[in-house]
């Protein structure tokens, strides 16, 4: 009878099961490690600033009280609870806010959802740097996957969020690393990743980006979670979710190619194709700003010295950030706020009050936005076109084709400690936030993740942050 079920797997759920089960034991090339650190560093100063957020509170405020074993650290609850608990408020401030990083090719946001998952479960298992890193590097590659081969269509057509399906498997495959399940318990994880899958893209009428959260990051982050834990703990399954009757293409897929599960496995790392954002805002806005600096170089300007400011976007993501309530996705808010500050920094950008600033207003008053079919099909993607016309008279324009911490125009090591630096500092303290960045840089020599646990408990006042 087993060998008959064996028989009938698909060459896709058995080489997708085979490589997440030695993933724990495959050393990862040098580039990779690296890549995969920043891109841990990057998560970690995600969930502390999102803390502080209105989705990163109420996560926090939701666990709190449910008690259970101390198993993980939620970082905005300050308590010790079992890992899924964890790993989902992590995730709700992971992604309270438009910090993290992205994976375009496969539309989704990875480490919001993946890193606090391993993050729960290596603690939970007192798994070390080493392990946790190649469980993280596998949930990227594994999340990209999954979305790629669902063959999804543009974002106006689309009937599922490929930022929820994506994550929850990458989040449950960087679990299972950690757990070192074996390749029928991994498939039996997957059937129950593929049973929870779930989301419908209608997430950009979330008006204060907590529901958002919890579709982009706290219920992938939770689901992945159970999924391992539960096989962990004896549960069994479907050996293939991805064939047979009533499988996960069939339900999810609108042009299904389970080959690209496979396609380049062990070889072509997804982690490598992710963005680590140089600005803090949403994904749209970033071609944007990196234009207002190429042409001002930094300097800030008065609301006088400037007479229009026309933006030219992809038209198939103009609308995300039109005009918005929020100002970290605020286009034109923030166009406005970089010509002001000559920058665009965290506290800045989630100012609400100020986007009620008169010399803002008269900016934005000025400014035209302009919805471009060239740039939705461009290459690299999500480029922008600022023009800037000056009370002198003189117009300045720039292209923005590779943005700044994309694959095609990577932000260095340096450049990422110190966003993490600007992002942690103010909640951790300058110490605990110097420590934290070494640990992270120096993972594999930390020993137990769980080492990482006295650098990531928040301060309450300024006082302590001078002394933290």
């Amino acid at each position: 009878m087993a060998g008959k079920a064996a028989e009938s797997l698909s060459a896709e759920i058995i080489g997708l099961a085979a490589h997440i089960a030695g993933a724990a034991t495959t050393p990862l090339p040098t580039r990779i490690r690296t890549k995969t650190r920043l891109h841990l560093l990057d998560s970690l100063a995600a969930i502390v600033s999102g803390t502080r957020l209105a989705a990163g509170l109420r996560g926090a405020h939701f666990v709190a009280p449910t008690g259970g074993a101390p198993e993980a650290l939620a970082i905005g609850a300050r308590l010790l609870l079992p890992a899924a608990q964890a790993a989902f408020a992590n995730a709700m401030a992971a992604h309270a806010d438009e910090t993290d990083d992205s994976h375009l090719a496969s539309r989704c946001h990875p480490g919001c959802a993946i890193v606090p998952a391993a993050l729960a479960v290596a603690e939970r298992a007192d798994a070390n740097g080493e392990t946790f890193l190649r469980a993280i590097a596998t949930g990227y590659d594994v999340a990209a996957r999954i979305n790629i081969a669902l063959g999804f269509p543009p974002p106006a057509k689309a009937r599922h969020s490929t930022h929820s399906i994506g994550p929850a498997f990458g989040a449950a495959a960087a679990a299972a690393v950690v757990l070192r399940l074996d390749a029928r318990q991994v498939r039996h994880m997957l059937s129950y990743c593929a049973q929870q899958a779930s989301g419908i893209p209608f997430w950009n009428r979330d008006p204060d980006h907590v529901e958002k959260a919890f579709d982009f990051a706290g219920m992938p982050a939770r689901n992945g979670t159970l999924a391992a834990l539960m096989v962990a703990d004896g549960f069994t399954g479907v050996d293939d979710p991805f064939s047979g009757t009533h499988n996960f293409f069939a339900a999810f897929a609108d042009r299904p190619d389970p080959a690209a599960l496979l396609d380049g496995l062990g070889e072509r790392f997804e982690i490598e194709r992710a963005s680590i954002k140089k600005w803090c805002v949403g994904s749209p806005i970033q071609a944007v700003l990196d234009a207002i600096i190429a042409i001002t170089g930094g300097a800030r300007h008065a609301p006088a010295a400037i007479s229009a400011i026309r933006l030219t976007l992809p038209d198939d993501r103009i609308h995300i950030v039109d005009d918005r309530a929020m100002p970290d996705v605020c286009v034109q808010h923030l166009a406005a706020l970089a010509l002001l500050d000559g920058t665009v920094g965290f506290a800045a950008g989630h100012d609400v009050a100020r986007m009620q600033d008169p010399a803002i207003l008269a900016l934005r008053a000025r400014t035209s936005l302009v919805p471009s079919p060239e740039l939705t099909l461009a290459v690299p993607a999500r480029q922008a076109i600022v023009e800037l016309v000056f009370s002198d008279g003189t117009t300045r324009r720039h292209h923005a084709q590779a943005v700044r911490g994309t694959p095609e125009n990577p932000m260095t090591e340096a450049e990422v400690e110190a966003k993490a630096r600007e992002l942690m500092a103010p909640l951790l303290g300058p110490h605990a936030t110097t420590a934290l960045i070494d640990a992270v840089r120096g993972l594999d020599a930390v020993g137990p993740v769980r080492d990482l646990r006295p650098f990531l408990h928040l301060i309450d006042t300024p006082e302590e942050a001078d002394h933290g």
